[in-house]
């Protein structure tokens, strides 16, 4: 889900285990030379999603890397089954209040799904994870409320 904290642990996860990071949305806005919010206004979500198979699985196993998805890219195309065959998958479980806090103080603009003035929004985030929930529970490891790095570590162990 967006505000997770998918980048920010990633990222240190990446540190610790002497891993590069990626983003996928990043990969996904270079190689389209445009925003996320433009890709959705301009060609669709069907668009984007497709896109965003496409980057995921041209990312090569077994590279010592970290990936952060974009929140819904496990629940299309079949990735979160790619994921797991190629990679451990983490799930970064926040409940929908949290995430609405979060979201409000970081101010992302590049959330299509997600307008920050939008009256509903905490609605919308209740909705899209009860949606999203049955592919999210396919992760490796699913790790609820805050958490680091060090932690999401302690619980790959065994995986490494």
């Amino acid at each position: 889900m967006p505000s997770s904290g998918k980048s920010t642990i990633g990222r240190q996860l990446a540190r610790e285990l002497h891993y590069r990071f990626t983003d996928t949305d990043k990969l996904i806005v270079r190689q389209e030379g445009r925003s996320i919010n433009d890709i959705f206004a301009q060609d669709g979500e069907d668009y984007f999603r497709r896109v965003e198979s496409e980057v995921l699985h041209s990312i090569r196993p077994g590279s010592s890397l970290v990936v952060a998805t974009g929140g819904g890219a496990p629940c299309f195309h079949n990735n979160m089954a790619y994921m797991k065959a190629t990679g451990i998958s983490v799930f970064l479980d926040i409940e929908p209040d949290v995430l609405l806090q979060r979201m409000l103080v970081h101010a992302i603009a590049d959330r299509p799904l997600y307008p920050q003035n939008d009256p509903t929004l905490l609605e919308n985030l209740r909705k899209k994870y009860a949606d999203r929930l049955p592919y999210y529970a396919q992760a490796d490891i699913t790790v609820s409320g805050e958490t680091t790095a060090g932690e999401v570590l302690q619980r790959l162990g065994d995986w490494l």
